[in-house]
């Protein structure tokens, strides 16, 4: 016997409106996977037409997702309305799918004033196109770097997802689905967003004000709210790194007792910690943006190339050089 659907009731609001899926080469499919069963979930709760979509693409033909599954897309960046919603869906080099023709497009359609968002990395094309200039945004935290030293005109932030006016970002992931259940609550209610989200198995709804990492003792694994401290004050202080007494003043401890408490914990110095922690920095700069390696040096607080070098080939086993090297001739297989 079949189970009864629950329903909601939605006051219909005229013809439904349309979401413009654009897939970038190596698009993450969960962004765009859960962005779209959440609109199709909306309107078979309604019991009617709430969303309708379509899935476009440069090209128009096919396009391969970042797990390699390859996808048929119904046409090729398409002429919108302008009460369109476009919803780019990017993922893996995002700068290499972010073309000259994207662009152009994006900057020519959103003249009309339309809704623009970005899927995980897809922000960074916003960005690109000057979409996102004067605005807040975020991005998946692993280009957030690189991001930074490229967008000094946005306002990033750490949300798990941001709204900005005309212009939507995610975090990628699931941050669709969280994204995707505020625009369904604003338009229709917070009860049919509330049973999507029960139809998804989605039991913690976030908002905007919620960040997309995980707070520092659970990436960690420590529950430690010195260690916690320092260690975020790292983290905001690349660039200029901090030393190890005035990190351990700050906490209220000796250089002794900080270095006991990272051993103990991390089984490495505070200065170690720093240094990977930086070295990190450095080669997601290398591998996502143009910066030279003298600025990817100085932005991670190396005061030369030849000491940066060093500690690089030291941590990594390769070179900055190679390593952008290496990372090009992947991406172009």
């Amino acid at each position: 016997m079949e189970a009864q659907r629950q329903h909601i009731e939605v006051e219909s609001r005229g013809k439904p409106r349309r979401f413009v899926f654009v897939l970038l080469p190596r698009f993450t499919l969960l962004c765009f996977a859960a962005a779209l069963d959440a609109l199709r979930i909306a309107n078979r709760m309604a019991d009617q037409q709430l969303y309708t979509w379509t899935v476009t693409g440069e090209g128009g033909e096919t396009i391969t997702c970042s797990a390699g599954t390859e996808f048929k897309l119904e046409c090729d960046l398409p002429e919108l309305a302008r009460d369109d919603t476009v919803m780019l869906c990017g993922g893996i080099d995002v700068q290499s799918a972010t073309t000259k023709k994207l662009l152009n497009w994006l900057r020519r359609e959103s003249r009309r004033g339309l809704k623009v968002g970005g899927l995980c990395t897809a922000s960074y094309s916003l960005a690109r196109a000057g979409l996102l200039d004067g605005k807040k945004a975020t991005i998946h935290w692993e280009n957030q770097d690189s991001f930074t030293e490229e967008f000094e005109e946005v306002t990033l932030t750490k949300s798990v997802f941001v709204v900005d006016g005309n212009r939507m970002s995610t975090a990628g992931g699931t941050s669709s689905i969280d994204l995707m259940l505020k625009v369904i609550a604003d338009d229709h209610g917070e009860e049919l967003a509330n049973a999507v989200a029960d139809q998804l198995i989605y039991s913690s709804i976030r908002t905007d004000q919620d960040t997309q990492r995980l707070s520092v003792p659970t990436r960690i694994g420590v529950r430690h709210p010195k260690l916690s401290q320092v260690i975020h004050m790292m983290e905001s202080h690349i660039e200029e790194p901090i030393s190890p007494a005035i990190l351990a003043t700050e906490v209220g401890m000796s250089t002794r007792q900080l270095e006991r408490l990272f051993r103990r914990y991390l089984n490495r110095s505070p200065k170690r910690y720093y240094m990977e922690l930086r070295l990190q920095k450095a080669r997601n700069l290398l591998m996502q943006t143009d910066m030279s390696v003298i600025n990817v040096a100085l932005a991670c607080g190396f005061a030369s190339p030849s000491h940066f070098s060093k500690c690089y080939r030291a941590h990594y086993e390769t070179t900055p050089y190679r390593e952008r090297g290496s990372h090009a001739s992947r991406l172009s297989v």
